[in-house]
């Protein structure tokens, strides 16, 4: 055996994992390790911005099931890193985040006066489960397995290495490390959980005659749609999921509560006898778990399924719960319902739901009409869904366009959204289409973003088109910042400050400078023939139009949204 860089070694390291791709912006201390990715089997892509090479491996993770691998340069490259690490940790989506880092012989204690020197530990601390540099080539493999293994349990998140250059650039014997696969040092699937609570819960749901189903993003991580649909089906259910876990549940469902469908899904769970709550610790925008979007928790039986412990009962108090592998703990409880009772019939109450579901959908057709006769934007988020397939996968950006998005875009399957619906966080929609097509290329992918939104990473049309990624994204341009337009205009600020964009800007001329195709579309007549082009262009493509300012202003649910995030009793 022979002498082995540091590089090479972090790839040894992430090819052990069954990694295969990895993002960041080009830097010197990369060099130990570019020249061998072929040998390793390893692709990489190099974005305009770092942030951007965060969303990217975000979406690469959260379609893809797996870790996703981000490495930012030293100094500034990873502070440019950080705001798309603190979406993935908000998200909890587990990434493998690393960063370079000057000479160790100069940065602890730093002497003063170096050039590109940051505590990157310290910088990423809130933003990470765990962070660690590399001091030592021998312990590479050790902490790079570490990072794996925090990245993944409980609940998922990202997990930050520092190496500095000599390290990376260094040479050790292979015959001092040790590279493991992952079967080799951690356990990848909880297991199904204590028999006893499963039966416990088991009995509940059996003698369930107003059952509520709830997923969160531990049951897409934890692959459960499987059984948390047929479980479901068993006993004729009702089901929400929190808006990152949209699709988990087919939103076509008779039986599925849309999130803003508010009249009908508080109905829906204040009425309902047991809860099933998978993978989802009721945060703030489940409405804390509390009244009046639940049901009195006095009144009512809570199960929760999680892998996190700490996620047991945080914001909602449980009679039954079961920390495991929620495919798992389910597949078992299916079982054990089955050998209880036989299938059920929906409750009556589904009657009324169905009635006030009619009435929220046609408030939702009327604000199709809303405007001075422009593109209305609902309208356009319409016929982009009915021109996708079902099994599309859907990126949204931006304010008011996100609204109108969660209205007029049903997902229809899991792993098919991305939205960062904890953080809210503008212009991560372009690089998670991105990423999201890398991640399953067979799939076609879409972004709707807003003009605002749009301008935070537009640059990255530039990494599809020397990529040759074909993406499709639409904008809908209102020229200015719609959302707080809106915000404005609601608290009476007067004359609105600064809410407006350039009017003249031509983003589909921007992507053809960048090499993609682009057009711009003023009626909605249009837009259909404008996608079809662009699909047929084979290229990554981008498609303006023009909606309409005033109907901007108001797009349903942005009061029930509000009503989300600006409670004063929190």
């Amino acid at each position: 055996m022979g002498e082995i860089t540091g590089g090479e070694l972090l790839l040894r390291c992430l090819k052990a994992e069954n990694m295969s791709m990895i993002f960041g912006v080009l830097d010197g201390s990369f060099n130990a390790w570019l020249a061998k990715l072929d040998e390793y089997e390893m692709n990489y892509v190099c974005p305009r911005h770092e942030a951007a090479a965060a969303h990217m491996a975000e979406a690469w993770a959260r379609i893809r099931g797996e870790p996703g691998v981000v490495i930012g340069g030293i100094g500034p490259g990873a502070a440019n890193m950080v705001s798309g690490v603190a979406v993935a940790y908000a998200e909890g989506t587990p990434l493998i985040v690393i960063s370079g880092q000057r000479r160790r012989n100069i940065i602890h204690p730093d002497r003063g006066g170096g050039f590109q020197i940051l505590d990157l530990l310290e910088f990423y601390r809130s933003v990470t489960k765990w962070q660690a540099g590399v001091r030592d080539l021998r312990r590479m493999p050790e902490l790079v397995r570490k990072a794996f293994r925090i990245a993944l349990s409980g609940r998922p998140g990202p997990v930050y290495l520092e190496i500095p250059e000599d390290v990376m650039r260094g040479a050790i014997d292979e015959a001092l490390v040790d590279v493991w696969p992952a079967q080799k040092y951690r356990v990848e699937r909880l297991g199904v959980g204590d028999p006893d609570k499963i039966a416990r819960a088991a009995d509940l749901l059996a003698q369930a005659e107003r059952p509520m189903f709830h997923a969160g993003a531990g049951a897409l991580w934890a692959e459960a749609w499987e059984p948390f649909m047929a479980l479901g089906e068993h006993l004729s259910a009702g089901y929400t999921t929190s808006l990152i876990a949209r699709g988990l549940v087919p939103e076509d469902h008779p039986r599925y509560f849309h999130p803003l469908n508010r009249e009908a899904l508080e109905a829906a769970r204040a009425e309902a006898d047991v809860l099933l709550v998978v993978g989802s610790r009721l945060g703030e925008l489940d409405g804390w778990g509390r009244e009046p979007m639940w049901g009195d928790p006095s009144q009512q039986i809570t199960i929760q399924i999680d892998a996190d412990p700490t996620s047991i009962g945080l914001n909602r108090p449980v009679d039954v719960g079961i920390v495991g592998d929620a495919k798992a703990a389910l597949e078992a409880l299916l079982d054990a319902v089955k050998a209880r009772t036989g299938p059920r019939e929906p409750h009556a109450g589904f009657e009324r739901y169905a009635q006030m579901t009619a009435a929220w959908q046609e408030e939702l057709e009327q604000a199709l009409h809303f405007g001075d006769g422009e593109v209305n934007p609902g309208a356009m988020v319409r016929a982009v869904r009915e021109f996708f397939p079902r099994e599309a996968i859907m990126v949204q950006d931006g304010g008011n366009t996100s609204l109108w998005c969660a209205n007029y875009n049903p997902i229809y399957g899991p792993r098919s959204y991305l939205y960062t619906s904890k953080f809210g966080h503008l212009g991560s929609g372009l690089p998670y289409a991105i990423g999201a097509k890398l991640a399953a290329a067979d799939r076609p992918v879409y972004l709707i973003t807003g003009d605002g939104a749009l301008g935070f990473n537009i640059q990255e049309l530039e990494t599809a088109a020397r990529h040759n990624i074909p993406i499709i994204v639409v904008v809908a341009c209102d020229q200015g910042w719609g959302m707080e337009r809106s915000s404005q205009l609601l608290a009476q600020v007067g004359a609105m400050i600064e809410t407006e964009i350039y009017p003249d800007t031509r983003y589909d001329l921007i992507a053809q400078g960048f090499g993609c195709h682009g057009e711009l579309v003023t009626e909605l007549a249009q837009l259909t023939p404008a996608l079809e082009r662009a699909q047929a262009s084979g290229r990554p493509a981008l498609i303006q139009v023009m909606v309409d300012k005033t109907a901007n202003l108001a797009p349903p649910g942005a009061l029930i949204f509000a009503s989300m995030v600006y409670r004063a009793e929190d």
